[in-house]
């Protein structure tokens, strides 16, 4: 076990898109360390500076890509937006897959960079902040430095979960996720009051990754009239190809259009659908042959506009079944919310995961743990190895479980048609 004077200086990275509360994480680690004497080196953008790193022709330098921490650097930083030292997608482990890609010296560069680059600045342990890219980039750095000499430097790794998608095992909500949500509802409930104004619907598509959590969150507390993820798709939007079983565009658009109907039936001539952005990754491949991905080899969903495309499908199919023209406006939500101001929940989860990291470290002398918290903001830390699938060396997504209470809420909440959710226990909803 680490003592206590073994970690004097440490580093800090953040990477991934931006969430709400993220400088209450960095304010209270950093501010944890320092003030009791140790020193503290926040890495600028992410990965990007300390995967280039080189001995000779890319030293890193202070001010220009890292900054050392001081006690006035945290008055007020707790409740701001964005992210102090920003951040970047930069993954030094891509082109990783299995534990033997590690011995390959060619597909390790970029994390035997940065592990130079921080014993050359004499970091005693990297505290990474981040989704579970960053957290498999934490756990390949942690492995492969197990493929050191026994006399070799050691830098530790602590990782705190990041996400506004809240799709990550080992922690009931990630911290972001309901100031999001909340920012996300209020846009909902605006286009809720166009969509009355103008006897119109609006088919929302929203951030949330693979899982369904976000899209629950907004359309459960926005009031939508459905809302759909990838743990609601059963056969009936499926269809065989050639290539496999994928979700069809045009099922899903007649499910929405029988909701219309069923709703103007009974004098409701508007509404809200709530898609998430997940939905595209069930897309058949034609669909997606051409889409953007980031640098994690994932579907670049906010780059497909998939909300409009299920939109116009509607319009058409609505048109064809009744002789008569619908409004149908798709639109995205999400970006907005990233770097909203924190809601108090967000800057107090934010700032605990913060403090949980100095005491794993300094406390607990932790190595190859993810800080957590559960019941009343209680700690607890997670060895890398129950979160990281030991064959690919991935982070699992954690889906929410179809039957749930939670999986249950929505479909109690939302318009009941027969078709819509003949399968889900509840009463109709108008």
């Amino acid at each position: 076990m680490a003592k206590p004077q073994d970690v004097q200086r440490v580093g800090l990275v953040f990477s991934g898109g931006p969430a709400p509360g993220a400088n209450a994480v960095i304010a209270a680690a950093a501010s944890s360390f320092v003030e009791d004497g140790r020193e503290v080196v926040g890495f600028f953008h992410g990965y990007s500076n300390l995967q280039d790193y080189h001995p000779v022709t890319r030293r890193l330098l202070p001010d220009e890509h890292y900054r050392i921490f001081e006690p006035r650097d945290f008055s007020g930083l707790r409740n701001s937006r964005g992210v102090l030292i920003g951040t970047a997608r930069a993954n030094p482990g891509r082109g990783c897959t299995s534990p033997a890609d590690l011995d390959d010296p060619k597909k390790s560069q970029k994390l035997r960079n940065v592990y130079n680059a921080l014993v050359d600045l004499e970091i005693d342990a990297l505290i990474s902040i981040g989704g579970d890219g960053t957290l498999t980039t934490a756990s390949f750095l942690h492995e492969w430095q197990k493929r050191l000499p026994e006399e070799a430097r050691r830098v530790r790794l602590v990782h705190v979960p990041k996400t506004i998608d809240n799709d990550y095992f080992g922690i009931d909500f990630t911290f972001g996720f309901f100031t999001a949500a909340d920012v996300m509802t209020k846009g909902l409930q605006n286009f809720r009051a166009d969509a009355i104004a103008t006897s119109s619907y609006f088919i929302v598509e929203t951030m949330g990754r693979k899982s369904g959590w976000l899209s629950y969150a907004v359309g459960i507390a926005g009031e939508a009239n459905l809302v759909l993820a990838p743990e609601d798709i059963g056969v009936d939007l499926m269809e065989d190809t050639d290539e496999g079983r994928f979700l069809s565009p045009e099922r899903l658009a007649e499910q929405i259009v029988d909701l219309i109907i069923y709703r103007e039936k009974r004098g409701k001539h508007y509404g809200t659908i709530v898609l998430a952005e997940g939905l595209v990754e069930l897309l058949p491949p034609d669909l997606l042959a051409e889409a953007p991905r980031d640098q994690h080899g994932n579907v670049a969903h906010g780059k497909l506009s998939f909300g409009q495309m299920v939109a116009h499908t509607c319009a058409a199919i609505y048109e064809k079944r009744t002789g008569q023209r619908k409004k149908l406006t798709g639109v995205a939500l999400g970006y907005e919310a990233r770097s909203a101001p924190p809601n108090a929940f967000d800057v107090m989860l934010g700032s605990q995961l913060g403090i949980g990291a100095y005491r794993a470290l300094v406390e607990e002398g932790l190595d190859g743990h993810m800080v957590s918290v559960r019941g009343q903001l209680d700690l607890h830390y997670v060895p890398f190895h129950e979160l990281i699938d030991p064959q690919t060396m991935l982070a699992t997504v954690r889906y929410i479980k179809p039957g749930s209470d939670f999986h249950r809420l929505a479909r109690f909440m939302e318009t009941r048609t027969d078709r819509v959710t003949e399968w889900a226990p509840g009463r109709r909803r108008e």
